[in-house]
């Protein structure tokens, strides 16, 4: 079950807010319809629910509130829009990056492919798909983790009837196994066909919560609401005339008692009426739509605590059955709210194998959902590892990149050593003075900011983990993962240059350095410490250029500023360090070892190594200071 309770969306400059204490429930095994023109604050509801635009009140899933749940995906599946996926990225690819995030196996994406139909169109780009097989991708991301609640947005928006028809099958199928589904829509016929339960909200407050037998009878037929006195025997009346000259028409008396809502009459018919028997009528007006009153909400669970009657349509008392009523708008969607869904005999969607085949042909409003996920893997550190060597390496652009920053360190590394009076080290790793940073350092430091800076311009975690997803392990995935490629790209680029070098010029010219180790360490400190520069600079402004803006900042601003503090006239030697590390430390390792941490403390004496030291600091005390205030989980 989702509850709801107090929902209310921030102040902007002083406007009224978009959801106003919004209460309502939505109850497991049934599908339920928010219903509500546009602007109506049907979005900013369900973003207040996923806790990912700020505001008051609470939403509960099956009594816990989305940030004390574990393993979000598991719980709820969401449809905001578009898929939240890279258009370069493959169906197939995102649905398996995806399974990593959410702990599922990969094989649980071929299985919701062949479910909503979309088996022949794995290999495609996202950025191809169509409006109807974006929707199909979308709910197959939904139900990647096999989530007991269902939340969408307009699912059916755009659709045409057929697309339409099978999504609320399967939204139907989802219930019937004992699942919630809450979606959203602006269309009242569509809520009555497809929805057990409407509520009805607008400029963010509730106006009725029914369920769908009593939306359809109440809320979408043209009514003729009479207020009098003596409105039991005015229903009377109007009743026995209706029957004597064979015409539909129902009559529903309010629980106030003196207020009727009369279907299939009009204004003319029910004051001749009222005048010819001399019975006196206070209001008579014709009502279409949601312009008349809304039931209450229904008290039920923690819902019913505390709820006042607000003067909304009470349940009225019928006359004759409106189902049976062919006549009025409405008329259809009535019967059709009122049959039971039966989803566990759902004919599945057939679906075409073929590669590259057309949408499958709906045959039936039901439709086949992808079997449950038995076993779920056991929680560990590899799930977001896994996650993000299929984020990083799922696109072109990574490969690109890699690409471009090895040809050019070696075409800097081949003019660079043509004067001879660069120092080898320079050349190898392609660094002359007028660059700020050598390619690899910036090839590493672009790949670090794409890291962040592609989860918010796509952000396929969002749903269930908020605006960012400020997960401490997915932020020492990236790092670590981070980590490989820039020591892989710098490792690369050396031996590319080196190879370059030898091809133009001869094998003379490149040899081993005395120091290689320590190069070898500075070299490592460098690229690594661009590439989580980038990363962590894009988490905190959520973009990728204030990473790659944070990668230049080092050498063009932070060293200049570094090697302008004045230096004393005596410097203290630092010899003995290693010696001293391992008496405060009371740690005996090799005396091997020394040479490498005198190495780690040239890297960051050096102004490079300083400047990027700082930079990091700050960028990770800010990073966790943000991941704070935002509810950071594991």
């Amino acid at each position: 079950m989702l509850q709801a309770i107090g929902l209310t969306s921030a102040r902007h400059r002083g406007l009224p807010p978009a959801v106003d204490d919004l209460t309502f429930e939505a109850g497991s095994g049934s599908v339920t319809a928010l219903l509500g023109p546009p602007g109506s604050g049907k979005t900013s509801t369900l973003r207040l629910m996923l806790e990912l635009e700020p505001g008051r009140g609470v939403t509960y899933f099956r009594g816990r509130p989305l940030h004390r749940v574990a393993h979000p995906a598991r719980e709820v599946g969401v449809l905001l829009g578009d898929v939240p996926g890279h258009p370069a990225r493959t169906v197939r690819g995102q649905l398996r990056m995806l399974c990593a995030a959410a702990g599922a196996p990969t094989s649980r994406a071929d299985e919701v492919l062949d479910a909503v139909g979309l088996v022949g169109l794995g290999d495609k780009r996202i950025g191809t798909l169509s409006l109807g097989m974006d929707r199909r991708l979308a709910l197959a991301s939904a139900l990647l983790a096999d989530p007991h609640t269902l939340i969408l947005d307009e699912p059916a928006e755009g659709l045409v009837a057929r697309e339409a028809d099978w999504l609320h099958g399967m939204l139907r199928s989802h219930a019937d196994r004992g699942g919630t589904v809450l979606y959203t829509t602006r269309d009242p016929k569509e809520a009555a066909r497809s929805a057990g339960h409407v509520v009805t909200i607008d400029s963010g407050r509730l106006l009725a919560d029914q369920e769908a037998a009593d939306f359809s009878r109440t809320r979408l037929r043209p009514r003729v609401a009479v207020r009098s006195p003596h409105a039991a025997r005015l229903a009377a009346i109007v009743s026995r005339e209706a029957r004597a000259a064979r015409r539909s028409v129902e009559v529903v008396t309010e629980a106030s008692g003196s207020r009727l809502s009369v279907y299939g009459s009009s204004c003319a018919e029910i004051g001749d009426t009222a005048f010819r028997h001399g019975l006196p009528v206070h209001q008579l007006a014709d009502e279409v739509g949601d312009t008349g009153p809304a039931s209450r909400p229904r008290d039920s669970g923690v819902l019913g605590d505390g709820l006042r009657d607000n003067g909304l349509l009470r349940d009225g008392v019928r006359d004759c059955d409106p189902l049976s009523e062919g006549e009025g708008e409405g008329g259809d969607g009535a019967a059709a709210a009122a049959r039971p869904a039966t989803g566990t005999g759902a004919v599945a969607a057939t679906s075409r194998r073929a590669a590259g085949g057309p949408a499958p042909a709906v045959e039936s409003a039901g439709a086949q959902l992808p079997p449950r996920i038995r076993r779920r893997p056991a929680r560990g550190p590899l799930r977001p590892v896994r996650y993000e060597l299929r984020r990083l390496f799922g696109v072109r652009s990574t490969a690109l990149i890699v690409a471009v920053t090895l040809v050019a360190s070696a075409a800097v590394s081949v003019v660079l050593a043509r004067n001879g009076r660069a120092p080898l080290p320079n050349v190898l790793v392609a660094w002359p003075s007028l660059l700020p940073l050598p390619p690899a350092a910036l090839g590493a430091g672009l790949l670090g900011a794409l890291s962040f800076g592609d989860e918010f311009r796509y952000p396929a975690l969002a749903a269930g983990r908020g605006t960012v997803p400020r997960r401490l392990g997915l932020l020492l995935a990236k790092l670590a993962v981070s980590a490989g490629v820039a020591l892989s790209l710098g490792s690369l680029g050396v031996l590319v240059s080196a190879e370059s070098l030898r091809l133009v010029y001869g094998g003379d010219l490149v040899q081993v350095p005395s120091n290689v180790m320590s190069l070898a360490a500075s070299w490592s400190g460098l690229t690594v410490g661009c590439a989580w520069a980038g990363l962590l600079a894009a988490g905190i402004f959520r973009v990728t250029a204030a990473g790659v803006a944070a990668v230049l900042a080092v050498p063009v601003l932070m060293v200049p500023l570094i090697e302008a503090v004045p230096k004393a006239p005596t410097a203290r030697s630092m010899s003995g360090l290693p010696g001293r590390l391992r008496e405060l430390t009371w740690l005996q390792w090799p005396h091997e070892a020394d040479r490498w941490v005198l190495a780690l403390v040239r890297v960051v004496a050096h102004p490079v190594g300083t400047a990027l030291t700082l930079s990091l600091s700050v960028l990770v005390c800010t990073y966790l200071f943000t991941s704070l205030r935002g509810r950071v989980r594991w």
